[in-house]
């Protein structure tokens, strides 16, 4: 849970929570222009994903915002060129627009994910929210803030005791048919759990996670590696966090590849125990 606190006295934090309320504001009205029916640029990309003028426009102004913010560290975004990015031993990440095929859909679960990397861990993380004028942020090693674009209004995170637990909140994508998913969830429940399935956008499910909202979030199908970082991050900084199938946290920008495999995502070390047994006994790998 949140409780109000004050702003934090940081450095990094004062210099982009204004950036960030800006590409949320732009993000917002590009989105309010899309579903007003306004003229509207949709492109399918090589992979026959969809990009929208509105992932060109954030993505635009973040990278020449966090040129000027800190022109030292290269930004490894989803929606600009990043040859050589093997030789970054420190970078931004960059979705400019998580959720494109929500944000089409007219679903309003879409979100700005921003991390900082180093060495291959998520250091510093950012989901902003534009439809519900809220940012998640923090570093790996602090509790995360959550702050308000609209009243100016800062959270900290409040981390509780963890009870007994006997039903799990399970996130899932909208209208997932993969079987996987089902078996997944029938080896929780022969496990005497009740299950309750929360759907929910892309990274939009690690700010419910955040919320308590969703205690695990299993991903059989792939993402990319600026799906997962900022949400990793946060995780992380709760005591949860974000493993391989194979039981091992994500490291970024160290693969050929920025595509990932199937995760796990959890808010605490039980329900990591939980999951892996599940995934055990239902004998689904990558």
């Amino acid at each position: 849970m949140f409780i109000k606190t004050h702003a934090p006295q940081d450095a990094l934090i004062t210099q982009l929570l204004p950036v960030l309320q800006q590409a949320s504001q732009i993000l917002f009205e590009e989105y309010q222009s899309y579903t007003a029916g306004s003229e509207f640029n949709i492109h399918q990309k090589s992979d026959q994903s969809p990009v929208t003028q509105a992932d060109l426009k954030v993505n635009h102004f973040l990278m020449k915002a966090l040129a000027q913010i800190q022109p030292i560290f290269p930004v490894l975004s989803e929606e600009s060129d990043n040859a050589g990015r093997h030789q970054w031993s420190s970078c931004w990440m960059l979705d400019p627009l998580d959720g494109t095929k929500e944000f089409i859909h007219e679903r309003d679960e879409f979100t700005i994910n921003l991390s900082f990397i180093e060495h291959g861990k998520t250091m510093f993380s950012v989901i902003v929210v534009p439809c519900e004028q809220q940012v998640y942020l923090g570093y790996v090693n602090e509790l995360p803030y959550k702050y308000q674009f609209n009243d100016g209004q800062w959270w900290r995170y409040q981390a509780m005791q963890s009870p007994v637990i006997h039903e799990l909140q399970i996130g899932l994508s909208h209208h997932s048919k993969n079987p996987k998913y089902q078996q997944f969830i029938e080896c929780i429940q022969q496990q005497n759990y009740v299950v309750t399935r929360r759907e929910a956008g892309s990274a939009y499910k690690f700010c419910m996670m955040l919320e308590g909202e969703i205690d695990l979030y299993p991903r059989f199908h792939p993402t990319s590696e600026w799906d997962t970082s900022a949400g990793q991050g946060l995780l992380e900084s709760i005591g949860g966090g974000l493993i391989t199938l194979n039981g091992r946290p994500f490291e970024y920008n160290k693969r050929d590849t920025v595509l990932n495999a199937g995760f796990l995502a959890f808010t605490t070390p039980q329900i990591k125990d939980l999951a892996l047994n599940a995934l055990k006994q239902s004998q689904i790998t990558d």
